[in-house]
């Protein structure tokens, strides 16, 4: 097996993988030889979906294919591992699934006075609910060696108390709790990890966030070392960006790669932990 290739016949489900961060999760892991599940919900993401997965099977020369299920619907996760058996069997039926991306969810700030229990359920739906009925439905075909990896996308407003967050980060502080109560669980299947993400480019995730509320997220990244802004380096458009947020966000790429590394056979050592990626904005 080639060592650029790691990933080489391995089967990678990345949810929420139409566009944006879940795209370049794919690309990072399609790029080390793995097949790609690329998930997307709703008919409006479908071209997106299908573009995806036409570019990781022309570039990278993996199967990919696009499945459509809504995972805060309860039959949503089974319908995606049904989906994906009867598209990537092998001989004989053998039907492995390797890698887990838990990426897709929501955020919708909001103070909590204006909390609705339609926002609450939406949220933990997507976010919590969502990740556990999929690695639920795709027990029965993980790895029996620890060599499959089940990746949760969480983020660091779980544990600093982000303000108007509640059921964003409540959400995936549930997510979390669940990762180390999987990583006992499945400890011969799979090892299981959190990312744990401050603000990223280029993800919609932090869109709606009016500028009056940069104050927020602002000693995230004023307190990250690495968000320093670079002239000549980062676009001119990050640098002016930076100057209300207190520093440059995340590059989508520099945290898939992170994504990926927990992917990799040299980090079979590691279960049941929230990895930081933050730029050294929270440091654990």
């Amino acid at each position: 097996m080639s060592s650029h290739r790691p990933f080489e016949g391995k089967l990678a489900i990345v949810t929420g993988s139409s566009r944006s961060f879940g795209a370049v999760i794919a690309r990072h892991l399609a790029a080390k030889g793995a097949n790609i599940v690329v998930n997307y919900t709703s008919d409006t993401s479908k071209e997106k979906a299908k573009g995806v997965a036409k570019e990781l099977q022309s570039k990278y020369e993996v199967k990919a294919i696009p499945v459509q299920a809504d995972l805060a619907t309860v039959d949503g996760p089974k319908k995606l591992i049904d989906i994906a058996k009867s598209h990537l069997s092998g001989p004989e039926g053998k039907f492995q699934i390797d890698i887990i991306v838990n990426n897709a969810g929501v955020a919708n700030p909001e103070p909590l006075e204006g909390l609705t229990a339609e926002a609450y359920d939406g949220a933990f739906n997507i976010n919590a609910r969502g990740p556990a009925l999929l690695v639920a439905a795709a027990i029965p075909f993980l790895p029996n060696d620890r060599s499959g990896r089940i990746v949760n996308i969480s983020t660091i407003g779980a544990s600093i108390g982000l303000m108007y967050s509640t059921a964003y980060a409540g959400s995936k502080g549930a997510l979390e709790a669940m990762t180390r109560v999987w990583a006992r669980e499945l400890a011969e299947r799979a090892t299981v990890n959190s990312v744990c993400v401050g603000c990223m480019a280029d993800t919609g995730l932090y869109d709606a966030i009016p500028k009056e509320m940069s104050h927020v997220v602002f000693p995230l990244l004023s307190n990250a070392p690495l968000s320093a802004v670079r002239p000549g380096v980062d676009s001119e458009e990050v640098v002016e960006a930076a100057k209300d947020l207190g520093g440059r966000p995340a590059y989508v790429d520099e945290v898939a790669a992170i994504v990926s590394m927990i992917c990799s056979s040299e980090s079979a050592w590691m279960t049941g932990s929230c990895v930081s990626a933050t730029g050294g904005g929270v440091m654990t």
